[in-house]
């Protein structure tokens, strides 16, 4: 069976995926208003009363601010580590709490849904696999570096949402503060777009139909880079560029399309220079 994948938001402003099939679905983070969830989903032509579950990476306001009222409104369950709850501070019912545990698969009807530790500055951050029969799909943002279980699951997915979050030359030339710039580049942070480069030219799977790009940065990242230096070398992987403002289109993904992908390369192509911030 198929999955149907959306982002309904990406950014520092909000962050929300929506993962299912037919009959059930999941979202990862809900960090845009219930109001802005319902709406952009019903723009989608996606049932809201499908959502079976939130799953939530970590606490940082971007990804949790929905999550009460969506879980309050529609009585989700909401899978959450108990650091991260505790982080969080949010109000949620006692009995819409569930705790997952690293690795272990949890079970939202026929989705199966993999958490497993990522790096990034939050109490217990989290990336999710969501699967069914053998079609995958990875929610990889916020992630600080690629780290060897960033890449074994990257390389199985039919389609992930992957963190580009920042052009190195626009950060480090552009008026954040010190402390700002090297807390995003650092081992906890985010992921530059060099770096997910890296990762999709490495250890893309044969089976990655669908690669969509995610979280950039407002001030230090312009969709046109990402998409022009990912294209170059997408083959048949189809590039979205996800949007801090609106949602994407829903895309099918069933796990079909074989991919004829150039051969690894020893080092990624050198990137564009960004001459301007603006």
């Amino acid at each position: 069976m198929p999955l149907y994948i959306a982002s309904l938001n990406s950014g520092s402003n909000g962050n929300c995926y929506y993962v299912g099939n037919h009959r059930e679905a999941v979202l990862v983070d809900a960090g845009i208003s219930c109001r802005e969830t319902e709406k952009r989903m019903n723009r989608l032509g996606l049932d809201m009363n499908r959502v079976k579950a939130i799953f939530v990476s970590h606490e940082h306001g971007d990804h949790i601010t929905g999550i009460p009222a969506l879980s309050k409104k529609f009585r989700l369950p909401v899978y959450i580590t108990r650091s991260t709850l505790h982080a969080a501070g949010i109000p949620v019912d006692n009995e819409l709490v569930y705790e997952f545990i690293p690795d272990v698969p949890v079970s939202i009807g026929s989705l199966n849904v993999v958490p497993f530790v990522k790096h990034h500055d939050a109490s217990d951050p989290y990336s999710f696999v969501i699967t069914e029969d053998a079609v995958r799909v990875g929610v990889l943002t916020d992630i600080g570096n690629v780290c060897k279980k960033v890449a074994g699951y990257f390389s199985q997915c039919n389609a992930v949402f992957l963190e580009s979050n920042y052009c190195e030359d626009m950060l480090m030339n552009g008026s954040y503060p010190w402390h700002l710039k090297k807390r995003i580049s650092g081992g906890r942070g985010h992921l530059s777009n060099r770096e997910a480069l890296d990762l999709f030219t490495r250890h893309r799977g044969t089976g990655l139909s669908h690669l969509i790009l995610s979280h950039l940065s407002k001030n230090n990242n312009t969709p046109e880079l990402v998409e022009s230096i990912f294209k170059e070398i997408a083959g048949e992987t189809e590039i979205v560029v996800a949007s801090r403002y609106r949602e994407t289109a829903v895309y099918c993904i069933d796990g079909s399309k074989q991919l004829v992908i150039p051969a690894v390369q020893q080092s990624v192509p050198a990137l564009p220079q960004q001459l301007t911030l603006f």
